[in-house]
Protein backbone atom coordinates (compact mmCIF):
# COMPACT_ATOMS: atom_id res chain seq x y z
CA UNK A 1 0.00 0.00 0.00
CA UNK A 2 1.66 3.42 -1.16
CA UNK A 3 2.54 6.13 2.01
CA UNK A 4 0.26 9.14 2.10
CA UNK A 5 2.32 12.19 1.73
CA UNK A 6 0.29 15.36 2.74
CA UNK A 7 1.80 19.09 2.06
CA UNK A 8 -0.02 21.88 3.99
CA UNK A 9 1.49 24.99 2.76
CA UNK A 10 0.21 28.19 0.87
CA UNK A 11 0.73 26.42 -2.97
CA UNK A 12 -0.99 29.59 -4.59
CA UNK A 13 0.44 32.60 -2.94
CA UNK A 14 3.28 34.44 -4.86
CA UNK A 15 4.96 34.67 -1.33
CA UNK A 16 8.07 32.95 -0.63
CA UNK A 17 6.45 30.51 1.61
CA UNK A 18 3.97 29.89 -1.76
CA UNK A 19 7.30 29.30 -3.96
CA UNK A 20 8.43 26.61 -1.24
CA UNK A 21 5.04 24.67 -1.11
CA UNK A 22 5.31 24.51 -4.63
CA UNK A 23 9.13 23.11 -5.04
CA UNK A 24 7.95 20.23 -2.48
CA UNK A 25 5.19 19.21 -4.75
CA UNK A 26 7.56 19.51 -7.63
CA UNK A 27 10.45 17.59 -5.83
CA UNK A 28 7.60 14.93 -5.06
CA UNK A 29 4.98 15.35 -8.24
CA UNK A 30 7.47 12.10 -10.23
CA UNK A 31 6.44 9.80 -7.13
CA UNK A 32 2.68 9.66 -7.45
CA UNK A 33 3.47 5.19 -8.68
CA UNK A 34 4.96 5.07 -5.31
CA UNK A 35 3.43 7.52 -2.84
CA UNK A 36 0.19 9.25 -2.48
CA UNK A 37 0.23 12.70 -2.39
CA UNK A 38 -2.24 15.04 -0.97
CA UNK A 39 -2.43 19.43 -0.64
CA UNK A 40 -4.47 21.19 2.42
CA UNK A 41 -3.98 24.91 0.80
CA UNK A 42 -3.59 27.66 3.26
CA UNK A 43 -4.70 31.16 2.67
CA UNK A 44 -1.06 33.64 3.45
CA UNK A 45 -0.51 37.47 3.89
CA UNK A 46 -1.20 39.88 1.28
CA UNK A 47 0.15 38.41 -1.41
CA UNK A 48 -0.55 37.64 -4.94
CA UNK A 49 -1.93 34.34 -6.51
CA UNK A 50 -0.52 31.80 -9.22
CA UNK A 51 -2.70 32.02 -11.45
CA UNK A 52 -1.54 31.26 -14.66
CA UNK A 53 -2.82 28.25 -16.05
CA UNK A 54 -0.53 25.87 -16.39
CA UNK A 55 -0.34 22.06 -16.33
CA UNK A 56 1.34 22.00 -13.64
CA UNK A 57 -1.14 24.65 -11.80
CA UNK A 58 -3.85 21.84 -13.50
CA UNK A 59 -2.13 18.96 -11.06
CA UNK A 60 -2.05 20.80 -8.04
CA UNK A 61 -5.80 21.66 -8.35
CA UNK A 62 -6.66 17.81 -8.77
CA UNK A 63 -4.67 16.72 -5.68
CA UNK A 64 -6.29 19.77 -4.16
CA UNK A 65 -9.75 18.24 -4.93
CA UNK A 66 -8.56 14.19 -4.07
CA UNK A 67 -7.60 15.52 -0.46
CA UNK A 68 -10.87 17.25 0.08
CA UNK A 69 -12.20 14.30 -1.44
CA UNK A 70 -10.40 11.63 0.87
CA UNK A 71 -10.41 14.04 3.90
CA UNK A 72 -14.43 13.54 3.38
CA UNK A 73 -13.96 10.02 4.09
CA UNK A 74 -11.49 10.00 7.00
CA UNK A 75 -8.80 9.62 5.59
CA UNK A 76 -4.94 9.49 6.96
CA UNK A 77 -2.11 10.29 6.36
CA UNK A 78 1.93 8.87 6.83
CA UNK A 79 3.78 12.03 7.21
CA UNK A 80 2.91 15.32 6.45
CA UNK A 81 5.28 18.72 5.05
CA UNK A 82 3.67 21.94 6.60
CA UNK A 83 5.26 24.90 4.87
CA UNK A 84 4.05 27.97 7.07
CA UNK A 85 4.99 29.56 10.16
CA UNK A 86 5.43 27.57 13.35
CA UNK A 87 2.42 28.88 14.89
CA UNK A 88 0.57 27.13 12.64
CA UNK A 89 2.06 23.66 12.68
CA UNK A 90 -0.04 20.22 13.37
CA UNK A 91 -0.15 16.48 14.72
CA UNK A 92 -1.58 15.93 11.27
CA UNK A 93 0.40 12.39 10.99
CA UNK A 94 2.75 10.37 12.46
CA UNK A 95 5.30 11.86 10.97
CA UNK A 96 5.04 15.94 11.22
CA UNK A 97 7.95 17.89 9.40
CA UNK A 98 7.39 21.81 10.29
CA UNK A 99 8.69 24.05 7.21
CA UNK A 100 9.62 27.58 7.66
CA UNK A 101 11.57 30.68 6.19
CA UNK A 102 10.14 33.18 8.64
CA UNK A 103 12.77 34.31 10.91
CA UNK A 104 14.20 37.55 9.93
CA UNK A 105 15.19 39.05 13.71
CA UNK A 106 17.56 37.63 16.69
CA UNK A 107 14.70 35.43 18.30
CA UNK A 108 11.76 32.85 18.00
CA UNK A 109 8.68 33.46 20.04
CA UNK A 110 7.93 30.99 22.86
CA UNK A 111 5.26 30.09 20.98
CA UNK A 112 7.75 28.46 17.93
CA UNK A 113 9.98 26.52 20.54
CA UNK A 114 7.02 24.79 21.96
CA UNK A 115 5.56 24.29 18.39
CA UNK A 116 8.97 23.16 17.16
CA UNK A 117 9.01 20.76 20.35
CA UNK A 118 5.85 18.68 18.59
CA UNK A 119 7.08 18.45 15.62
CA UNK A 120 9.29 15.09 14.46
CA UNK A 121 11.90 17.73 12.26
CA UNK A 122 12.05 20.99 11.28
CA UNK A 123 13.28 22.37 8.00
CA UNK A 124 14.50 26.05 7.24
CA UNK A 125 15.80 27.97 4.69
CA UNK A 126 18.94 29.69 5.77
CA UNK A 127 21.85 29.26 8.77
CA UNK A 128 20.57 32.63 10.02
CA UNK A 129 16.98 30.87 10.66
CA UNK A 130 18.23 27.67 12.13
CA UNK A 131 21.50 29.32 13.99
CA UNK A 132 18.50 31.96 15.27
CA UNK A 133 15.91 28.95 16.27
CA UNK A 134 18.34 26.35 18.03
CA UNK A 135 20.26 29.67 20.37
CA UNK A 136 16.13 31.17 21.33
CA UNK A 137 15.74 30.44 25.29
CA UNK A 138 12.52 31.41 27.49
CA UNK A 139 11.54 30.82 30.88
CA UNK A 140 9.06 28.09 30.38
CA UNK A 141 6.06 26.81 33.12
CA UNK A 142 4.58 23.61 34.02
CA UNK A 143 0.90 24.43 34.64
CA UNK A 144 0.29 21.09 36.20
CA UNK A 145 3.57 20.73 38.65
CA UNK A 146 4.26 24.63 38.91
CA UNK A 147 7.67 23.31 37.68
CA UNK A 148 9.50 26.79 35.96
CA UNK A 149 12.81 25.78 32.98
CA UNK A 150 14.68 28.88 32.87
CA UNK A 151 16.27 27.38 29.52
CA UNK A 152 13.51 26.33 27.28
CA UNK A 153 14.65 25.38 23.98
CA UNK A 154 13.45 23.48 21.14
CA UNK A 155 15.69 19.88 20.87
CA UNK A 156 14.22 19.03 17.85
CA UNK A 157 16.61 18.66 15.26
CA UNK A 158 16.86 21.60 12.51
CA UNK A 159 17.98 21.31 8.58
CA UNK A 160 18.83 23.65 5.89
CA UNK A 161 17.17 23.23 2.65
CA UNK A 162 17.76 26.38 0.46
CA UNK A 163 15.28 27.27 -2.74
CA UNK A 164 17.04 26.31 -5.52
CA UNK A 165 17.80 28.25 -8.57
CA UNK A 166 15.32 28.10 -11.35
CA UNK A 167 15.85 29.65 -14.92
CA UNK A 168 13.42 30.81 -17.39
CA UNK A 169 13.47 32.50 -21.04
CA UNK A 170 12.81 35.77 -20.94
CA UNK A 171 9.83 37.39 -22.08
CA UNK A 172 9.83 41.52 -22.37
CA UNK A 173 7.68 43.53 -20.18
CA UNK A 174 5.88 45.27 -23.01
CA UNK A 175 5.85 49.24 -22.59
CA UNK A 176 8.92 49.42 -20.33
CA UNK A 177 11.40 51.99 -21.03
CA UNK A 178 14.31 53.36 -19.36
CA UNK A 179 15.71 56.96 -20.27
CA UNK A 180 19.88 56.29 -18.57
CA UNK A 181 22.08 53.12 -19.46
CA UNK A 182 22.93 52.90 -15.96
CA UNK A 183 19.65 52.03 -13.13
CA UNK A 184 19.61 50.07 -10.03
CA UNK A 185 16.49 47.73 -9.08
CA UNK A 186 14.61 47.10 -6.06
CA UNK A 187 11.89 44.50 -5.77
CA UNK A 188 9.85 44.36 -2.65
CA UNK A 189 6.67 44.07 -0.86
CA UNK A 190 6.42 47.91 0.18
CA UNK A 191 6.04 47.48 3.70
CA UNK A 192 8.38 48.22 7.31
CA UNK A 193 10.79 45.09 7.13
CA UNK A 194 11.35 46.13 3.30
CA UNK A 195 12.31 49.64 4.08
CA UNK A 196 11.70 50.86 0.79
CA UNK A 197 11.43 54.74 1.48
CA UNK A 198 14.96 54.76 2.75
CA UNK A 199 16.13 52.97 -0.53
CA UNK A 200 14.12 55.55 -2.85
CA UNK A 201 14.84 58.62 -0.45
CA UNK A 202 18.63 58.02 0.23
CA UNK A 203 19.18 57.38 -4.04
CA UNK A 204 17.37 60.60 -4.65
CA UNK A 205 19.75 62.44 -2.36
CA UNK A 206 22.92 60.65 -3.88
CA UNK A 207 21.81 60.76 -7.59
CA UNK A 208 19.98 64.24 -8.04
CA UNK A 209 22.17 65.98 -10.02
CA UNK A 210 23.14 62.42 -12.47
CA UNK A 211 21.72 60.79 -14.99
CA UNK A 212 20.83 57.53 -12.86
CA UNK A 213 17.68 55.62 -12.37
CA UNK A 214 16.19 53.20 -9.97
CA UNK A 215 13.43 50.54 -11.00
CA UNK A 216 11.32 49.96 -8.04
CA UNK A 217 9.36 46.65 -8.98
CA UNK A 218 6.58 46.56 -5.47
CA UNK A 219 3.09 46.47 -4.07
CA UNK A 220 1.25 47.15 -1.21
CA UNK A 221 -1.18 43.90 -1.05
CA UNK A 222 -2.79 43.03 -4.21
CA UNK A 223 -2.30 43.18 -7.85
CA UNK A 224 -5.27 45.42 -8.45
CA UNK A 225 -5.99 49.22 -9.58
CA UNK A 226 -6.60 50.23 -6.62
CA UNK A 227 -3.04 48.95 -4.49
CA UNK A 228 -1.16 50.99 -7.58
CA UNK A 229 -2.89 54.16 -6.93
CA UNK A 230 -2.26 54.02 -3.48
CA UNK A 231 1.39 53.09 -3.52
CA UNK A 232 2.19 55.69 -7.02
CA UNK A 233 0.99 58.24 -4.42
CA UNK A 234 3.48 56.86 -1.61
CA UNK A 235 6.20 56.80 -3.87
CA UNK A 236 5.52 60.65 -5.55
CA UNK A 237 5.49 61.42 -1.73
CA UNK A 238 8.95 60.98 -1.32
CA UNK A 239 9.96 62.00 -4.94
CA UNK A 240 7.76 65.34 -4.64
CA UNK A 241 11.01 67.06 -2.47
CA UNK A 242 13.31 66.51 -5.12
CA UNK A 243 11.88 68.17 -7.68
CA UNK A 244 15.20 69.35 -9.15
CA UNK A 245 16.11 66.32 -9.82
CA UNK A 246 17.83 64.03 -12.81
CA UNK A 247 17.42 60.68 -11.46
CA UNK A 248 14.58 59.20 -11.95
CA UNK A 249 12.25 56.89 -10.38
CA UNK A 250 10.52 53.62 -12.43
CA UNK A 251 7.56 51.74 -10.72
CA UNK A 252 6.64 48.77 -11.65
CA UNK A 253 3.26 47.65 -9.94
CA UNK A 254 1.97 44.28 -9.07
CA UNK A 255 2.83 41.06 -9.89
CA UNK A 256 5.24 39.77 -13.51
CA UNK A 257 5.52 36.49 -14.00
CA UNK A 258 9.01 34.51 -13.75
CA UNK A 259 9.98 34.94 -17.52
CA UNK A 260 9.41 38.30 -17.19
CA UNK A 261 11.35 39.00 -13.86
CA UNK A 262 14.20 37.01 -15.35
CA UNK A 263 13.83 39.18 -18.60
CA UNK A 264 14.39 42.33 -15.79
CA UNK A 265 17.43 41.00 -14.18
CA UNK A 266 19.36 40.72 -17.61
CA UNK A 267 18.04 44.01 -18.91
CA UNK A 268 21.36 45.36 -20.55
CA UNK A 269 20.52 49.18 -18.76
CA UNK A 270 19.57 47.72 -15.38
CA UNK A 271 23.07 47.47 -13.67
CA UNK A 272 22.69 46.34 -9.85
CA UNK A 273 20.32 44.68 -7.30
CA UNK A 274 19.61 47.55 -4.50
CA UNK A 275 18.42 46.35 -0.99
CA UNK A 276 17.81 47.61 2.61
CA UNK A 277 15.89 44.97 4.46
CA UNK A 278 15.55 44.77 7.77
CA UNK A 279 15.81 40.71 7.89
CA UNK A 280 15.07 38.20 5.23
CA UNK A 281 14.21 34.78 6.15
CA UNK A 282 16.02 33.96 2.69
CA UNK A 283 15.40 37.18 0.36
CA UNK A 284 13.92 35.52 -2.89
CA UNK A 285 14.56 38.64 -5.01
CA UNK A 286 18.25 38.94 -4.07
CA UNK A 287 18.58 35.58 -4.80
CA UNK A 288 17.57 35.64 -8.19
CA UNK A 289 19.63 38.71 -8.39
CA UNK A 290 22.93 36.37 -7.79
CA UNK A 291 21.66 33.56 -10.25
CA UNK A 292 21.19 36.06 -12.53
CA UNK A 293 24.59 38.09 -12.23
CA UNK A 294 24.07 41.66 -10.95
CA UNK A 295 25.86 43.05 -8.90
CA UNK A 296 24.36 43.75 -5.16
CA UNK A 297 24.00 46.44 -3.12
CA UNK A 298 22.79 45.04 0.57
CA UNK A 299 23.55 44.68 4.29
CA UNK A 300 25.20 40.78 4.93
CA UNK A 301 23.02 40.00 7.85
CA UNK A 302 20.15 37.63 7.73
CA UNK A 303 19.20 34.82 5.70
CA UNK A 304 20.85 36.42 2.49
CA UNK A 305 23.84 35.94 3.59
CA UNK A 306 24.16 31.91 2.59
CA UNK A 307 24.28 33.02 -0.81
CA UNK A 308 26.17 36.54 -1.25
CA UNK A 309 29.39 34.73 0.06
CA UNK A 310 31.71 33.13 -2.41
CA UNK A 311 35.02 31.20 -2.41
CA UNK A 312 38.22 33.69 -2.80
CA UNK A 313 41.76 31.89 -4.13
CA UNK A 314 42.73 30.58 -0.71
CA UNK A 315 38.52 28.90 -0.28
CA UNK A 316 37.34 31.38 2.22
CA UNK A 317 33.59 32.21 2.14
CA UNK A 318 33.97 36.24 1.21
CA UNK A 319 31.11 38.85 0.44
CA UNK A 320 30.61 39.15 -3.38
CA UNK A 321 28.50 42.61 -2.96
CA UNK A 322 28.65 45.92 -2.17
CA UNK A 323 28.36 45.68 1.56
CA UNK A 324 25.97 48.01 3.37
CA UNK A 325 27.11 48.54 7.17
CA UNK A 326 24.09 48.14 9.67
CA UNK A 327 23.38 48.30 13.49
CA UNK A 328 21.39 45.91 15.38
CA UNK A 329 18.71 47.38 16.75
CA UNK A 330 15.11 46.38 18.40
CA UNK A 331 11.77 46.07 15.87
CA UNK A 332 9.89 49.19 15.97
CA UNK A 333 5.95 48.85 17.78
CA UNK A 334 4.22 48.45 14.73
CA UNK A 335 6.28 45.26 13.59
CA UNK A 336 5.65 43.16 17.15
CA UNK A 337 3.18 40.60 16.26
CA UNK A 338 2.59 38.57 19.07
CA UNK A 339 3.67 34.88 19.22
CA UNK A 340 5.59 35.58 16.00
CA UNK A 341 7.79 39.12 16.28
CA UNK A 342 8.26 39.75 19.99
CA UNK A 343 8.37 43.02 21.69
CA UNK A 344 12.43 43.50 22.10
CA UNK A 345 13.82 40.79 19.32
CA UNK A 346 16.08 42.41 16.70
CA UNK A 347 16.82 43.05 13.21
CA UNK A 348 19.26 45.43 11.42
CA UNK A 349 19.03 49.06 10.67
CA UNK A 350 20.97 49.79 7.44
CA UNK A 351 23.16 53.11 7.83
CA UNK A 352 22.49 55.93 5.09
CA UNK A 353 25.49 57.21 4.78
CA UNK A 354 27.27 53.02 3.86
CA UNK A 355 23.96 52.86 1.52
CA UNK A 356 25.16 55.79 -0.28
CA UNK A 357 29.07 55.25 -0.51
CA UNK A 358 28.43 51.73 -1.52
CA UNK A 359 25.53 53.20 -4.31
CA UNK A 360 28.30 55.34 -5.10
CA UNK A 361 31.05 52.87 -5.61
CA UNK A 362 29.01 51.00 -7.97
CA UNK A 363 28.24 53.49 -10.41
CA UNK A 364 32.20 54.51 -10.51
CA UNK A 365 34.03 51.27 -10.37
CA UNK A 366 30.83 48.90 -12.25
CA UNK A 367 33.69 46.61 -13.77
CA UNK A 368 35.03 45.26 -10.60
CA UNK A 369 31.72 44.97 -8.85
CA UNK A 370 30.18 43.14 -12.19
CA UNK A 371 33.27 40.88 -11.62
CA UNK A 372 32.27 39.97 -8.20
CA UNK A 373 28.77 39.01 -9.11
CA UNK A 374 30.30 36.85 -12.10
CA UNK A 375 32.11 35.02 -9.36
CA UNK A 376 28.51 34.95 -6.83
CA UNK A 377 26.52 33.47 -10.25
CA UNK A 378 28.82 30.88 -10.80
CA UNK A 379 28.96 29.25 -7.05
CA UNK A 380 25.35 30.32 -6.46
CA UNK A 381 24.25 27.86 -10.01
CA UNK A 382 26.40 25.42 -8.78
CA UNK A 383 25.59 24.88 -5.18
CA UNK A 384 21.91 26.32 -4.66
CA UNK A 385 21.18 23.89 -8.36
CA UNK A 386 17.21 21.99 -8.22
CA UNK A 387 20.01 18.81 -8.21
CA UNK A 388 21.52 19.44 -5.01
CA UNK A 389 18.35 20.67 -2.76
CA UNK A 390 16.60 17.75 -4.00
CA UNK A 391 19.04 15.31 -2.93
CA UNK A 392 18.87 17.16 0.37
CA UNK A 393 14.74 17.44 0.59
CA UNK A 394 14.62 13.28 -0.35
CA UNK A 395 17.54 12.07 2.01
CA UNK A 396 15.22 14.59 4.49
CA UNK A 397 11.52 12.85 3.74
CA UNK A 398 12.67 9.43 2.72
CA UNK A 399 14.09 8.93 6.60
CA UNK A 400 10.55 8.41 7.59
CA UNK A 401 9.04 6.51 4.55
CA UNK A 402 11.08 3.01 4.80
CA UNK A 403 14.21 3.35 3.38
CA UNK A 404 13.48 4.05 0.10
CA UNK A 405 16.47 4.08 -2.50
CA UNK A 406 17.55 7.91 -2.55
CA UNK A 407 19.42 7.71 -5.75
CA UNK A 408 16.10 6.04 -7.28
CA UNK A 409 14.44 9.03 -6.27
CA UNK A 410 16.60 11.03 -7.59
CA UNK A 411 17.35 9.18 -11.12
CA UNK A 412 13.99 9.78 -11.38
CA UNK A 413 13.67 13.05 -10.96
CA UNK A 414 15.80 14.28 -12.99
CA UNK A 415 15.26 12.01 -15.88
CA UNK A 416 14.48 13.50 -19.35
CA UNK A 417 10.41 12.39 -19.35
CA UNK A 418 9.93 13.21 -15.58
CA UNK A 419 11.17 17.10 -16.54
CA UNK A 420 8.50 18.98 -14.83
CA UNK A 421 6.83 22.09 -17.07
CA UNK A 422 7.96 25.80 -15.79
CA UNK A 423 5.07 27.11 -13.88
Amino acid sequence: MKKKILVKGPAFSRSGYGEHTRFLLRSLRPHEENYDIYLINIPWGHTGFFTEETEFRAWMDSILQKTIEYGQSGGQFDLSAQVTIPNEWEKIAPINIGITAGIEVTKVSPQWLAKGNEVDKIIVVSEHAKQVYETSTCIARNEATGHEVNDYHCETSIEVIHYPVREFEEEKIEGFKLDYDFNFLAVAQWGPRKNLENTITWFLEEFKDEEVGLVVKANLAKDCIIDREILTQKVLSLVEPHKERKCKIYLLHGELKPEQMSWLYKHKKIKSMVSLTHGEGFGLPLFEAAYNGLPIVAPLWSGQVDFLRAPNKNGKLRPMIAKVGYTLQPVPPEVVWAGVIEEGTMWCYPHERDYKQQLREVYKNYPRFKSAASKLKKYVLKNFSHEEQHKLFAESVLEYLGGADVDKWLSEIFAEDTVLEHE
